[in-house]
């Protein structure tokens, strides 16, 4: 095994179940969907209907979108997910039984009905078949799949993404109220310590941007998907350690969509991402020396079976009170490299699943830098799964989604609310220093004043603000 480039993708909002539950038959080999699934929807009055696990006849462009709307998120959604409600909708005490997703789903805010189809109980439960994901699912086969793989925490999107990069969310549960400066010790500065390079390629914005400690030098290691990740790859200058973002806004200017998955985005543009990203490592002379991951931040409210373990809490503080000392539930991870073989159904050699902090120990290994927290000390590496003899090219190509895109849904996605993720990234973005700023003294002035609150009226006016933040942040990049 010689393994001199990792490349991560990590995508957004989706559950294990949903996206790979019917990869395979499920048996004691392959945990997925055996198609009995359901949950019991809580309905006012005492009244009660049971909702199975379901899939679409076609993707459709509807189909490609559920669940919309977007289910919830936050640690009390996830809580009420994970535990359930028992008969009289009070939370359920006992065992957690994974039967709370479409209680939770119906009882989110009312969704806004200029642009959200009224929320159908069934949503939640839905899932894709290896046909209407083809891309994911002919990697998962090709190569290998993790169905151990688990989001770091029951949180939200941004507690997670910290882990994959910092083995910790600092004891925060939620994306928002933020809490600037985070200046959690990263990754890709331990990357930097060994000797190791690294980049971010991210589409309008980098989430990874809001540490700290990453904005010194952010034009040389952030860099824009689109513009630089194929020529890199093609050019055999890929860093040691590239982590890929998606696009996480729709942008009518640029007449743009989200590629990122999250509901309700269409997954056939998430599936043209991980295409893209595979047919660029593929082609690249660094190939037979890459390993890459696809992996997605959390579950988004979408429904898995499989009951989140105890985890090693990462220690530090617990503002939020909670110790982090569970993780959250299975999100789909596909392993890529000419290492893993064919079909491989790829499971740590303990107990304890692979989450995000996975990625930290398996780049410690490999470039020989120390641990970031108990967390990621205590984390499986994906070394062992890498035995194969490195013979496994796979497809020379997969071929690339084309969804076409309708001025109708451009503008529906443009008017939407920003999203959970979408808010907290309008105040990251306002708060990223500008290329020609002392970082120093920005990180302090963030430590005396309160985060703003950014008032966008839709993801299409969050987008165009965000745009002129990121410019800055990068000198005009």
């Amino acid at each position: 095994m010689d393994i001199k480039h990792v490349v991560v993708l990590m995508l957004e909002n989706r559950s294990f179940d949903s996206m790979l539950g019917m990869l395979y038959e499920s048996d004691e080999t392959f945990d997925g969907l055996t198609g009995e699934e359901q949950n019991v929807w809580h309905k006012p009055g005492g009244l009660r209907q049971i909702v199975p696990v379901w899939k679409s006849p076609d993707l459709t462009p509807t189909a490609a979108c559920i669940p919309d709307p977007d289910p919830g998120e936050l640690f009390t959604d996830i809580a009420m997910q994970i535990n359930g409600l028992v008969a009289d909708g009070q939370p359920n005490t006992g065992a957690p039984a994974m039967d709370g997703f479409v209680d939770n789903y119906m009882r989110q805010p009312p969704p806004d009905p200029a642009v959200d189809p009224a929320p159908d109980p069934a949503a939640p439960m839905h899932y894709f078949t290896p046909d209407q994901v083809p891309v994911l699912s002919q990697l998962a086969r090709a190569f290998g799949v993790s169905d151990r793989w688990h989001a770091s925490a029951p949180c939200q999107t941004w507690p997670n993404r910290f882990f994959v990069h910092t083995g910790t969310a600092n004891g925060y549960v939620n994306n928002s109220p933020t809490h600037f400066p985070y200046s959690m010790e990263t990754v890709f500065n331990r990357l930097q310590d060994a000797g190791q390079s690294w980049r971010v390629y991210f589409h309008d914005i980098p989430q990874s941007a809001t540490l700290a400690k990453l904005w010194r030098d952010a034009f040389t290691h952030f860099r824009f998907f689109e513009q630089d990740f194929a020529n890199d790859a093609r050019n055999g200058t890929l860093p040691a350690y590239s982590f890929i973002e998606p696009r996480y806004f729709t942008d009518p200017v640029l007449k743009k969509m989200p590629n990122d998955q999250h509901p309700p985005h269409d997954v056939a543009l998430g599936e043209a991402l991980i295409a893209t990203v595979y047919n660029a490592v593929r082609g690249g002379p660094g190939w037979k020396n890459t390993l890459l991951i696809v992996t997605y931040d959390e579950h988004g409210g979408c429904y898995d079976h499989v009951v989140p373990p105890a985890a090693t809490p990462p220690g530090g503080p617990a503002p939020d009170g909670f110790a982090f000392d569970r993780f959250g539930v299975r999100v789909p991870a596909v392993i890529v490299s000419p290492y893993i073989s064919p079909g491989s159904v790829i499971r740590p050699p303990g107990t304890t699943p692979f989450d995000h902090s996975s990625v930290i120990a398996t780049l410690g290994k490999l470039f020989g830098f120390p641990a970031l927290t108990p967390r990621d000390a205590a984390a499986p590496d994906l070394l062992e799964a890498l035995a194969g003899d490195g013979s496994n090219d796979g497809p020379a190509s997969i071929a690339v989604p084309k969804v076409a895109v309708t001025p109708e849904q451009l503008s529906r996605s443009a008017a939407r609310a920003p999203n959970g993720m979408q808010k907290g990234l309008g105040t990251a973005a306002m708060l990223l220093p500008t290329a020609a700023a002392n970082v120093g003294a920005h990180v302090l002035r963030l430590t005396k004043v309160p985060d703003p609150v950014p008032i966008h009226a839709n993801v299409a006016a969050a987008a165009a603000d965000i745009a002129a933040h990121v410019k800055a942040f990068l000198g005009g990049l």
